[in-house]
């Protein structure tokens, strides 16, 4: 019975992984539980009366559980490649964005890191207390204030949720998250960007940024970050971003 239960955590412990890696099927795992729980069950007619048999059956289940784990690591291998980008590098990049953008406090139009103006800021359905919340929270990721930039595209989006600047405040507030360096939830809003306005002027800045920030959680991340930009690539192979996606592509060996 000692063996059973370490078979049973053993189990559990590889189903785990399993989840987190992705590489191997829950069903896989659910028949070695089903086949380890029947061990158990049967109790004393394995481990006497027909001991040959039961421990058969536990060498049987020892040498799948052990191919599993050995395909997990192959598998995880397979996921892993070299950091490209440096902190330097990170923050370069970050410089050059601020320094081609044109304060909005000054009223003059700003352009984004893809290259687009942001939209709507003189158009005629633009309320005035609309453009100055817009514009404060800019100005608070101008001036690389990530809490206050956060707080502020989050208030605006709710306030105007059907604001001809959405698309950008949603964009922007994924990229104060990212400028804040958490990295997961700036993943998930660039995401939103994507989901909700696919055909939208962010929709591949955001996609390429979804791809820096998964290069930023480590080498686990980077054939998901190369999935990303292989997206950029095939949806929109036009913009100003396809060019870097094929360029961090080369870099990652995928392309």
């Amino acid at each position: 019975m000692k063996c059973v239960r370490t078979m049973r955590a053993a189990v559990a412990a590889c189903a785990l992984l399993a989840c987190l890696s992705g590489c191997v099927t829950v069903a896989e795992f659910r028949k070695l539980e089903r086949d380890v729980r029947d061990l158990e069950h049967g109790g004393a007619g394995v481990a006497t009366s027909s001991g040959r048999g039961g421990g058969t059956r536990l060498a049987d289940l020892a040498v799948r559980l052990d191919g599993l784990e050995r395909e997990m690591e192959a598998q995880r291998g397979r996921l892993e490649v070299v950091e490209h980008q440096s902190l330097e590098a990170l923050q370069e990049a970050r410089a050059a964005r601020r320094a081609a953008e044109s304060s909005l406090s000054t009223g003059a139009t700003a352009r984004t890191p893809g290259g687009g103006p942001d939209r709507g800021e003189s158009g005629p359905d633009v309320g005035a207390d609309e453009l100055e919340a817009y514009r404060n929270a800019r100005s608070a990721w101008s001036d690389g204030q990530a809490e206050t930039c956060i707080d502020r595209f989050r208030n605006f989006l709710q306030t105007y949720p059907s604001s001809t600047f959405a698309e950008n405040a949603s964009y922007w507030m994924a990229d104060c998250y990212f400028m804040r360096g958490d990295y997961k939830t700036a993943i998930l809003r660039f995401d939103d960007v994507v989901k909700d306005y696919p055909k939208g002027e962010r929709a591949p800045d955001a996609l390429y940024r979804q791809g820096e920030a998964l290069l930023k959680l480590g080498p686990r991340y980077g054939k998901a970050a190369g999935k990303a930009f292989e997206r950029v690539v095939d949806e929109y192979p036009r913009s100003a971003r396809g060019v870097e996606a094929r360029k961090q592509l080369e870099l990652l060996g995928s392309g």
